[in-house]
Order: structure tokens, then C-alpha cells, then sequence
């Protein structure tokens, strides 16, 4: 069996890297192709030397651009390959516009899609990445769940149970099989701040970076914090705070460039507790028993929430504020999601072994 990797994005770059030593392990070629969504190294070079990950085959290099403009690039491009290359299946991952530009290139060329990380949901559609997840997994000839929620997700929305699998969470194993290189990381002394004593931020989700007013919220909460904040800005969150006025009153928060993947783990392994809207980084903070604070609206992590890891509040200062007093006096002694293991890519090369059938009528 020969089997396609679609990866385009750091959330992709993270979720594949345990995956193709066990689909190779279990028979199956795989080779990958990144897309260039993501394309500097800020952003995708130091995750593939973090995660150890091996060369892409192909780089197609999309670049930015709006949503239908990147999109609509990577759904071309891929076309071109896919055409020539006729793999038995193309594997897409998580939520980004490549992946549902890899769904809709391939089922068109009736080339099977496998969706890793399928079923979750938000529920919330001003969230480009739920329009994805929805449209990917109609195309999906094999969906791979992270959750058993996500299955229950797919079933109401009509997809055959056969279709699906219960697999696990991947990121959970990239984590787990990355610990050993970030036990001596001290990350967090370089920005002379101690273990246990400071709060980590991420923000860059749209729903906050483009509209002022909730960033400013946002950034009065860090202010307000009882601990020092370190805030690795993504590059498209640094202009937008300038372009606010909001790098002056972000006076006292720490703000640096972004870290690569084991650094970034070192600094949430360390944290007092965490405040963000990465859909990641709040299933990293479960992960390593850091409480969270997600400033968003909705969230497709809702098992962070049910395990006690994670609060959901909107971009409203005195919200965040209070959200984070409750984080910092929490316990952490939450239980780990099920299947949120070491074995998650095993499991997926199990189920691609198995077999994919090809979708209705193909």
C-alpha cells in the first residue's frame, strides 16, 4: 500500500511526525508533501528539525493569502501530483486549508482521503478550520477520531460507522515521544523567569488578532496577572498588536518571537498555567497537566474541558481574569483522554491496513 501525506502547517507538522515510521513499520510507503502554508522558519523549518520529521518528497510552496486563495492553490497543485502519482490513499490531518484542499483534489480523482483527526467539532462557523472539518470529513473514505465524541459527531452527520475508527489523539504521542529531548530544556531561564512562576500566552486565531477590541481585552487581562507573563507572538499577531496601539500597554508582558516545538513544550511543562486560543497547545496543556485558560468563543477540545484541564471563556478581560485566579489555585491531578497515548499512530496503521474502501459509487 502507498499512502500520501498531506502536511502544510505546524499543527500538521506535530501530528505526523510519530506517523510514518509506524505506517512504514506496517508496509505502507508513505511519503509526504507540504504544501507551504506554512513556510517560514519560524513557522515550519524548526518543527521538522524538532520533531525529527523526514524531508517532504514534494514542497509545493502555496504561501499565504486568503482563505479561497490559498486553498484553491494547494487544491491545484496537489491536483498535478496526485494525477501523476495515483497513490491508494492521500492521508490529510487536522483542520488547515491544505487538508481540505487534499480532500477535495483527491476524491475528485477518486483517490481515496483518510482524515486524521476526524469528528471534532466547535459548532462554531465564523472558525474557517470548522468548515474544513466538516466538508473533509463528508469526503473522507476513513475517519480517524481522536475522541469518542468524534465519533458520535460523524454518526449524527450520516457517515457510515464502518467508515470510522476510535485511534486517539497523535499529538498526545508526538508529546509523549518528545519528553526525553525536553526534560533538560529550561526554556524558560532564558527569559529569566523561574519554573511554577510565570503564566504562557498564545494568541493568533482571527476571532481575537482582527478585531481590536477583543485583543485589547485580552492584553489587559495579561497585565492583570499575579504572575509574570511570557507571550511568544505569532507573525500575525505582532502587527496587529502595533497597529492597535497595543505594544505599549502590553508593558510587563514579556513578548518574544515564537519558539520551536521542544522549547515551546519546555515553556508549557513550566508554566503556572496557560492562556490561549490554539486548539494545540490547549490539548499539550492537558497533556502535561498545565491548566488552561482558552480565550475563545467555542472549542473542537471540549474533552479538555470535561477532564478539568482547560476553562473556555470569551475575549472579556474581567472573564479571562477571574478564569485565570481559578487556574492558578486549581489542582492537577486530571485524568488523561482516553487513547491519548503512545500508540496512537500504531493504531492508525492497523486501520489502514485493514483496508480503505473507496467511497460510494467509485
Amino acid at each position: 500500500m502507498r499512502v500520501i501525506v498531506v502536511v502544510g502547517a505546524r499543527p500538521n507538522f506535530i501530528k505526523v511526525a510519530p506517523l510514518v515510521p509506524a505506517l512504514t513499520a506496517h508496509g505502507i510507503a508513505a511519503d509526504i508533501v507540504h504544501t507551504g502554508q506554512h513556510y517560514d522558519a519560524a513557522m515550519s523549518d524548526v518543527f521538522f528539525e524538532d520533531l525529527e520529521l523526514p524531508e517532504p518528497r514534494w514542497f509545493l510552496g502555496v504561501g499565504s493569502g486568503t482563505h479561497a486563495t490559498q486553498t484553491a492553490a494547494a487544491m491545484v497543485k496537489l491536483e498535478e501530483l496526485l494525477a501523476v502519482e495515483r497513490p491508494d490513499a492521500l492521508l490529510v490531518v487536522g483542520d488547515v486549508n491544505s487538508t481540505l484542499a487534499g480532500a477535495l483534489a483527491a476524491v475528485k480523482l477518486h483517490i481515496p482521503v483518510v482524515h486524521l483527526e476526524a469528528g471534532l467539532r466547535s459548532r462554531d462557523f465564523s472558525m474557517p478550520e470548522e468548515v474544513n472539518r466538516l466538508v473533509t470529513d463528508q469526503l473522507s473514505a476513513l475517519l480517524l477520531t481522536p475522541v469518542r465524541e468524534a465519533d458520535e459527531n460523524l454518526v449524527r452527520e450520516g457517515v457510515d460507522p464502518a467508515r470510522i475508527r476510535f485511534v486517539g489523539n497523535v499529538m498526545a504521542e508526538s508529546l509523549l515521544r518528545a519528553l526525553p529531548r525536553v526534560e533538560a530544556r529550561d526554556a524558560c531561564a532564558r527569559y529569566g523567569l523561574a519554573r511554577g512562576a510565570y503564566v504562557l500566552a498564545t494568541v493568533h486565531r482571527p476571532e481575537n488578532t482582527d478585531h481590536p477590541e477583543r485583543l485589547a481585552e485580552i492584553v489587559a487581562a495579561l497585565r492583570e496577572s499575579p504572575l509574570p507573563v511570557l507571550f511568544p507572538v505569532h507573525p500575525r499577531t505582532r502587527p496587529r498588536l502595533a497597529e492597535h496601539g497595543l505594544l505599549a500597554s502590553a508593558h510587563g508582558v514579556v513578548l518574544t518571537d515564537p519558539v520551536g516545538y521542544l522549547d515551546m513544550l519546555s515553556l508549557e511543562r513550566d508554566a503556572a498555567a496557560i492562556v490561549t486560543d490554539s486548539g494545540g497547545v490547549q490539548e499539550e496543556a492537558c497533556m502535561l497537566h498545565t491548566p488552561c485558560v482558552t480565550v475563545r468563543r467555542s472549542t473542537e477540545r471540549r474533552i479538555t474541558i470535561e477532564v478539568g484541564a482547560n476553562r473556555l471563556v470569551g475575549a472579556w478581560r474581567d472573564k479571562i481574569s477571574a478564569a485565570l485566579a481559578d487556574a492558578l489555585a486549581s489542582s492537577r491531578d486530571w485524568p488523561t483522554p482516553e487513547f491519548w497515548d503512545d500508540r496512537v499512530s500504531v493504531r492508525v496503521a492497523e486501520a489502514l491496513v485493514s483496508g480503505v474502501e473507496p467511497m460510494p459509487g467509485v
